[in-house]
């Protein structure tokens, strides 16, 4: 273990690996949020009466969060701390997630949208601190291995995210059918929308109170100095630095289509998986709760994949690594399009384990050699996940088409992220030679 914490986890003498291990746990915490939050595109859909494409306004309000605070978050940890940083996450996370006890008494979809653009925007300031936090933790060679490594963790908070929404919300809702649901009358509507919002929130609240437990852990804890360590703003000279920089102007352009591809591909394997189901006899709601199951275990993969690219990230260049996997989503992608059947759903869960590496391998190569800009750096590809509010909508309004031509629109709506896949493999080609 002294080996391992000296490699990784120390600097010019110092240790962080305490820091470390509590920061790595915030990546936990937003994983939970990212991964409870895409099934709800569909339970919100149903609760509301609503179209596929007005329930995916829950990603614009929540990936929305994260690029509207994404740079005003590294303006004020260059000015005060990560630390800082991150304790003003938690808070705007805490207030965000206890915003929807008010929002479910008024009954109303717009202030649920408005309580997930606070929560991410807590989100946002958490990952533009904590992900250069754990880069700087260490030695410059090391550092994409220690965020994968820390990375590892974030698909374990999803997992359990993914298990509540489908054991406290999914499972707890009224069983009755988008179509039945249609044909109420007003009042029995509203009678129902109640009882299943306050199904809905619950685990919501529970969250801000661990999220404000959190809070005061870190408030506590002291942080290395040189690792809160800041300097002047100059926001225009730092933009101009990195902006002259291909792989890092390539690399925001390479997480924006990933996180696209990460958020179609989580959130709607429910549809896909329902469609697959229902034409095998089953009903709307069993079909939902089984694709949920499917989601639950490609979530598995990508954690146990992660975990094996960190392990071969010691004997591999990780660009390269990255471009394979890209080739074998590329291939899964185009399963999923044309199978028609259990085995395009089973090419959907295997993309996962393809995806696993692509967020933290794309951040330490857009972040490798940038110093102190790397507090900007990181606003830049934060920014970048504005890739999963603006091209989930665009899938469901394929989706809502129904069918196009003889296919199913559902499938031929996972051409969006093969095109993604096709955008992270030519980075990950260009950046071969840059991480040898």
């Amino acid at each position: 273990m002294k080996t391992i914490s000296d490699s990784l986890f120390s600097k010019n003498g110092v240790s962080y690996l305490i820091p470390f291990i509590i920061i790595t746990s915030c990546f936990a915490l937003w994983g939970f949020a990212n991964d409870i939050t895409n099934p709800m595109v569909r339970a919100f859909s149903k609760i509301f009466r609503m179209s596929e494409f007005d329930g995916a306004m829950i990603q614009v309000a929540f990936y929305g969060g994260y690029f509207a605070m994404a740079f005003p978050a590294a303006v004020f940890i260059r000015k005060y701390s990560y630390k800082a940083g991150i304790l003003v996450g938690l808070g705007l996370y805490a207030l965000g997630a206890l915003l929807f006890l008010p929002a479910q008494m008024m009954g109303e979809y717009y202030p649920f949208l408005l309580a997930y653009f606070i929560l991410t925007c807590g989100l946002s300031f958490l990952e533009t601190s904590a992900n250069p936090y754990i880069l700087s933790m260490g030695s410059e060679e090391t550092a994409t291995r220690r965020l994968n490594f820390a990375q590892s963790f974030n698909p374990i908070g999803s997992l359990t995210g993914m298990f509540v929404a489908m054991t406290f919300i999914q499972s707890r809702l009224n069983p009755m059918d988008s179509e039945s649901r249609a044909q109420l009358n007003d009042a029995d509507f509203e009678a129902l929308k109640n009882a299943d919002l306050a199904v809905l929130i619950a685990p919501y609240l529970i969250l801000g109170l661990i999220i404000l437990g959190m809070f005061f852990l870190i408030y506590f804890v002291k942080m290395p100095k040189n690792a809160d360590k800041s300097s002047a703003i100059n926001f225009g000279s730092t933009m101009k630095r990195l902006l002259s920089i291909r792989s890092y102007r390539e690399g925001v352009i390479a997480q924006f289509f990933y996180v696209g591809a990460q958020i179609m591909c989580w959130t709607f394997v429910i549809q896909y998986g329902t469609r697959v189901f229902m034409a095998q006899g089953m009903s709307e709601i069993d079909s939902e709760i089984l694709s949920q199951r499917y989601n639950i275990a490609a979530m598995i993969l990508f954690c146990c994949s992660r975990f094996v690219c960190t392990f071969l990230l010691q004997r591999l260049n990780a660009a390269l690594l990255m471009m394979i996997l890209s080739i074998l989503a590329i291939a899964l992608t185009m399963g999923v399009i044309f199978l028609q059947n259990i085995y395009g759903l089973y090419c959907l869960v295997g993309i996962s384990a393809c995806m696993s590496l692509m967020f933290p391998t794309i951040y330490g190569i857009a972040l490798k050699n940038l110093g102190d800009d790397a507090k900007f750096g990181a606003a830049g590809l934060i920014m970048a996940i504005l890739g999963g509010s603006i091209l989930p909508p665009l899938q469901a309004l394929i989706i809502d088409k129904e069918v196009i031509g003889s296919m199913p629109a559902v499938n031929l709506s996972f051409i969006l992220p093969l095109i993604c896949f096709v955008v992270i493999m030519g980075y990950a080609f260009r950046s071969i030679n840059k991480t040898s």
